[in-house]
């Protein structure tokens, strides 16, 4: 699959000699700094680079009361909406006429465990938005996300995936009508970037509108992508079913026009800061009716983007748990999600006015407003900049007899102080906090507005400066493995381990994350997830399997338990009618979850490794790289695999020359292995060891993977329909008296 041809003219050497330079002085960011090769195995870099923020907008005016800039501002939307020949027809569509009230979006992780219970084998909306909405008021849409990081564990695209989630396509399109009952939209992104996998028998936008028709959802996140095809766009009006469409960056070009959502890091540069006086995006100047949903995801103190998204009259996306790293929003910029979308959405109409005016004039320095006028009530959001309060004299506007003014985030009436035809309207603002004003004529007996004033006026009882700041990582707990019965010498095709000291060191290969507290897993002796481990162990012996479980091995178990797990989609896939294919009985067995693993090994009167136990037995005292040794040999390994669809593993005993010291098998380069497993509140995963020999070409972003020794990987977990993979087997371990 290819979202995009390749030009005629592509030139690889070049470009990525041209691509490494820039990258090198734009990539600067803790968000778009590189934590992985910049160029892929196979030679393909995919990354987006985000655009300079002087081409997604506007900077301030040195002098708001100079009424040049906004002439400026405004000479400019009118030539470059008629550079781009802006057809707004599908803003008063109103199939999308939601996008303009979607104020609060979140990205909700598949793997979170809000949202899942594998126990009861049910989707738990209802607890994902109880939990949420506690914290961040309530929400209107929902980035439902199922590929990335683990897409590329095998050949499986991303549209398999969606497939593959609990209970098919019928419990997501229930899920998808449970979340709409609750007034949530529901989106799901696709990825330009999955070119490697599976190649899909239909273009994308065809297979993924047909797919999003059949469980009811509402719209695609175009990830790492500002321009949406036009293709989707006809897609949806072809299927009857239309979908708003969302690009993750500021748009630039025509697509705006069919681009009715967006979701966006304005700033992730590291060089480039928020400045001072909030900046205005060209892309709402343009077209207002274009609903922005700002995020701002590896930033623990989320002020400046959460100013400026009120600023500009736009949403706010959450994204707390970032593929398995929980990055909670501190409970101050969660009360201010919370307070100022609910503003926004009572008062929608408003900022999607074509009369919007940034930069509108106010009395105090640091201080900034947007002015959102219509004829029967005007808005203006401001925002303080300054780290201190400041009370008294902000706005000075003109007086109309029978005009009400309204203090909407202290949710009170203000006496306007008149004079002649102006009116003064004094009230306070806290330090780095936010405001709102209301001018209108209309009755606040009853009504939105009195609503609205009645809940601001509670909440603002308790000022943000109340909530905390402070940020901090969540704990993570390692699932224990029970002891086996111990066993003095080994069993058939087991070897023995001698007890010893150990320098347990390992280093996890996530793509993003950097070296955050949360990064990776908590080991038992640690107080915190961390990316890089190093602990000395004293093991006691033990014994391990030589090499993978095989499909004869795992057969034979069935024949004697008759096992077959309650959650069995993909189980054993690659079988017909309960045996494996000709040929493969020496193969090592996969598409078997971890919990088919430890049924096996309790069956066997065995347990899965913890994972210094495998590393132990592949590495033993000297911390060699690879089984062998130091230096790579790859014809110690299967060949890579890189087809668009995997080839047939090799047998698990087919490359003697790469054993370890103390005589293991197949350890690296056929299959991926399971060992532990770790929880948090949010979290499963499965470190898994060894890598497969499917390694899918097109982007650094499939699920990273790696032969070294010192190095693991780390599977999220859901479900064992979605665990299962071609590419995941494992081995066993017996204890030693």
């Amino acid at each position: 699959m290819r979202l995009f041809p390749r030009p005629s003219h592509f030139r690889p050497a070049s470009f990525f000699a041209l691509f490494l330079l820039t990258c090198a002085v734009s990539l600067h960011s803790d968000e778009w700094k590189a934590r992985h090769a910049l160029v892929a195995p196979n030679g393909t870099m995919t990354l987006t680079i985000p655009p300079a923020p002087s081409e997604v907008f506007f900077a301030g005016p040195a002098d708001p009361s100079d009424r040049s800039w906004l002439a400026g501002l405004e000479a400019w939307r009118k030539e470059r909406r008629t550079q781009l020949r802006l057809d707004g027809s599908d803003y008063l569509n109103p199939d999308l006429a939601w996008t303009q009230r979607t104020f609060s979006q979140v990205q909700l992780l598949v793997w979170d465990r809000s949202l899942y219970d594998p126990e009861t084998r049910r989707y738990t909306p209802e607890k994902f938005l109880a939990e949420i909405e506690s914290r961040l008021g309530p929400i209107d849409a929902v980035l439902l996300w199922h590929v990335y990081p683990n897409i590329g564990v095998d050949d499986r695209n991303q549209f398999d995936l969606l497939g593959d989630l609990p209970g098919g396509l019928p419990a997501l399109k229930k899920l998808v009508d449970d979340f709409h009952r609750h007034n949530v939209k529901v989106l799901f992104p696709v990825l330009a970037w999955d070119s490697g996998t599976r190649e899909e028998s239909a273009p994308p936008w065809v297979a993924l509108t047909q797919l999003l028709k059949e469980i009811g959802a509402d719209g695609i996140n175009f990830d790492t992508l500002e321009s949406v095809p036009a293709d989707f766009r006809a897609a949806s009006i072809a299927a009857g079913h239309r979908l708003a469409l969302e690009p993750q960056f500021e748009i630039r070009d025509e697509s705006l026009a069919w681009s009715t959502l967006g979701w966006n890091d304005w700033v992730t540069w590291e060089d480039v800061a928020y400045p001072f006086t909030p900046m205005v995006s060209k892309t709402r100047w343009l077209e207002p009716r274009h609903m922005i949903n700002v995020t701002d995801r590896f930033t623990r103190d989320k002020t400046d983007s959460l100013q400026h998204a009120f600023f500009n009259g736009s949403g706010y996306a959450s994204l707390e748990n970032l593929w398995g790293l929980w990055y909670p929003m501190n409970p101050r910029d969660a009360e201010a999600v919370l307070r100022f979308t609910r503003i926004e959405r009572a008062f929608a109409a408003n900022l999607v006015s074509p009369d919007w005016q940034p930069h509108a004039p106010t009395l105090q320095s640091g201080v900034f407003a947007s002015k959102f006028p219509l004829s029967e009530r005007t808005l203006w959001n401001i925002v303080n900049r300054n780290e201190f309060e400041l009370d008294g004299q902000q706005l000075r506007v003109p007086y109309e007899v029978g005009l009400h003014y309204y203090d909407l985030w202290h949710g009170v009436e203000l006496q306007p102080r008149v004079n002649a035809q102006e009116a003064t309207l004094s009230f306070s603002l806290e330090g780095l906090g936010f405001g709102a004003i209301l001018a209108t004529n209309e009755n606040t007996s009853s009504g939105s507005l009195h609503e609205i004033l009645s809940f601001m006026a509670e909440r603002s009882k308790k000022s943000l400066r109340e909530y905390p700041r402070t940020w901090s990582h969540v704990q993570q707990t390692i699932v224990e493995i029970p002891p086996t019965r111990p066993a003095a010498t080994p069993p058939p095709g087991m070897l023995k381990i001698p007890e010893g000291d150990f320098d347990f060191s390992v280093r996890g290969i996530e793509i993003e994350g950097g070296n955050d507290p949360g990064v990776d897993v908590q080991y038992p002796w640690e107080n915190s997830p961390r990316r890089s481990h190093l602990h000395r162990l004293h093991l006691h012996a033990y014994s391990i399997d030589r090499t993978p479980v095989t499909n004869l091995q795992f057969k034979q178990f069935l024949d004697a338990t008759h096992y077959h797990p309650a959650d069995d989609h993909n189980f054993l896939r690659d079988w017909s009618n309960g045996n494996f294919p000709a040929g493969w009985d020496a193969k090592p067995v996969t598409w078997v979850s971890l919990e088919d693993a430890r049924a096996y090994a309790a069956w066997a009167g065995k347990r899965l490794p913890h994972e210094w136990e495998w590393q132990y037995a592949a590495q033993s005292t000297d911390a060699r790289l690879y089984p062998w040794g130091n230096d790579w040999n790859a014809a110690n390994v299967p060949a890579a695999d890189r087809g668009h669809t995997r080839a047939p593993l090799s047998n698990a005993d087919a490359h003697p020359q790469g054993a370890s010291p103390f005589g293991l098998l197949d350890l690296i380069g056929n299959v991926s292995q399971w060992t532990d497993e770790f929880r948090d509140d949010h979290t499963r995963a499965a470190i898994i060891r060894g890598a497969a020999s499917y390694q899918p070409l097109g982007s650094v972003w499939y699920f990273p993977q790696t032969y070294r020794l010192d190095e693991h990987e780390k599977l999220l977990l859901m479900a064992p329909s979605r665990d299962r993979a071609a590419t995941i087997g494992f081995r066993c371990v017996v204890d030693a008296p």
